[in-house]
């Protein structure tokens, strides 16, 4: 399948949303102006490293295909600052290129087989929102610390049993999502993060709630059991 039977590009903009495309024309990475592009549904096995030559990318949206893996070259990307979506693919791992992309606000990679946080998601400094939910992930680093601007966390159903102490370094923290985890305990620290707003511990059955808890709520944090 050729560009030019598919919709023409705006100048910026390119959806190909659900085309059942299989692969992706190798002319799509000759639109080196494209600001945002829609890969989504379409049964992707693999994507080339041509995408490095869309630098000014701000929005890529390569979700809900059949990715075992993603080429480095998406670390080329440094214009990529919107949003970054990988969700319900295959994946169990991130090339280490990802760390470059130090001014992407939304990273989601929930519903792949990622068994441990990317190291290189936590040099990705400028996340104000972590999607991982639906991963295997039993461990976060205490890397975790870097992500300074981190307002949303989510991390539902995975095989979390505790969380790091860092984590109490996230001072920007808004919302923390923990349904369907195995915890066993919470870091005290969470109780003095400054903004948190809400606090989901929805189906967790394994833990003994944290006495502090009460002390969240009172100053308007929710708390879901």
């Amino acid at each position: 399948m050729v560009l030019d039977r598919m919709p023409q590009p705006s100048s910026r903009n390119l959806n190909l949303w659900k085309r059942g495309l299989g692969r992706v024309p190798e002319s799509v990475w000759d639109e080196t102006e494209l600001e945002t592009l829609v890969l989504a549904d379409n049964g992707l096995t693999e994507v080339s490293d041509g995408i490095g030559r869309l630098k000014h990318l701000r929005m890529l949206d390569l979700g809900h295909n059949q990715l075992t893996a993603v080429p480095d070259a998406i670390g080329e990307l440094d214009g990529l600052r919107d949003f970054l979506y990988l969700h319900d693919n295959r994946l169990t791992a991130l090339p280490r290129s990802f760390g470059r992309l130090i001014k992407l606000r939304y990273l989601n990679i929930s519903e792949n087989a990622i068994s441990e946080l990317p190291e290189a998601v936590t040099q990705m400094a400028s996340l104000i929102e972590l999607r991982v939910s639906d991963n295997q992930i039993a461990v976060l680093p205490d890397a975790i610390e870097k992500l300074t601007r981190l307002r949303e966390l989510h991390l539902r159903n995975n095989k979390l049993a505790s969380l790091p102490e860092s984590i109490s370094q996230l001072r920007e923290l808004r919302q923390l999502d923990l349904r369907g985890n195995p915890l066993i305990r919470l870091p005290d620290g969470l109780v003095a993060l400054p903004r948190l707003e809400k606090l989901d511990l929805r189906w967790v059955d394994s833990l003994k709630p944290p006495v502090w808890l009460s002390r969240l709520e009172e100053r308007g944090c929710a708390v879901y059991l």
